[in-house]
């Protein structure tokens, strides 16, 4: 999936699930400057940080990545 769509839908999901992207980075145990590159488009993002992201998110890793 392209970074950027990717990132797209992380922000998407973490706003309608009401969390600030500090709260979200401080769950999923990433910085704050590394949620925020992947919410632009801007950094490649491993299937192991993917699965903290969608696990603090409470959706599964198949709707994050709309697979």
């Amino acid at each position: 999936m392209e970074s950027m769509q990717l990132g797209q839908r992380i922000r998407a999901f973490r706003k309608l699930k009401g969390f600030t992207q500090q709260e979200l980075a401080g769950q999923s145990g990433i910085s704050l400057a590394v949620l925020g590159a992947i919410e632009r488009g801007n950094r490649h993002v491993e299937d192991q940080i993917l699965i903290k992201i969608s696990d603090c998110l409470g959706i599964s890793l198949q709707e994050l990545k709309l697979e």
